[in-house]
């Protein structure tokens, strides 16, 4: 029988980038939540690497979860993965969660999901847990990359709902959830780790 798992070379690239990021953020022991988790490989990575994380997964296309599923056979401390819609009211999680990582959304789906994302983890995360995103954004002041300007063009193309998101934008939405950007991390190829921190 095949196996169900699916296969993104960008999250083989930026794995090991992001793991060690995420292994300055958060302690050896943690209940993180992943949002838009797509092929399950990110899940597997972090969590075969940190065995004090317990990893639940998750993503808003049922189509993802075989894969997922598939992927986390080889880690015990990943969780069955759920179906979450970022912009539903109720989220079908129980918290708290130390950390809500998010990877690759924001561009890649209308800019209300933004504030959706920001509205749900704070339902969700302990009162100093952190949320967590990673991808490519725009920023003031900051020279974009030609490879960033060509690849918002092109989701924008494919869906002028899409397409980088400015971080001032996305900070702003953080703040009025009741957050604080806590640090913006370069990431190789042009992205960034942004995290930001529970205000209250």
């Amino acid at each position: 029988m095949p196996s169900q798992r699916q296969h993104s070379p960008a999250a083989e690239r930026n794995s090991q980038p992001i793991l060690e990021v995420l292994q300055r953020l958060l302690p050896t022991e943690a209940r993180v939540l992943e949002i838009a988790s797509g092929t399950g490989q990110h899940a597997a990575f972090f969590a075969a690497a940190m065995p004090g994380w317990q990893w639940q997964p998750s993503d808003g296309d049922a189509s993802s979860l075989g894969s997922i599923d598939a992927w986390r056979a080889d880690a015990a401390n990943v969780l069955p993965p759920v179906q979450i819609d970022v912009m539903a009211n109720d989220w079908p999680v129980r918290g708290p969660f130390d950390a809500v990582f998010c990877a690759n959304m924001l561009h890649i789906s209308p800019w209300p999901t933004c504030a959706a994302l920001m509205r749900g983890a704070a339902s969700v995360l302990a009162p100093k847990g952190l949320l967590v995103t990673y991808g490519p954004y725009l920023q003031d002041d900051v020279a974009t990359a030609p490879g960033n300007i060509a690849f918002d063009a092109s989701l924008r193309a494919r869906d002028p709902a899409w397409g980088l998101r400015r971080l001032e934008d996305v900070a702003q939405e953080a703040k009025a959830a009741g957050y604080s950007l806590q640090q913006t991390i370069p990431m190789p190829a042009n992205n960034l780790t942004v995290a930001f921190a529970r205000s209250g």
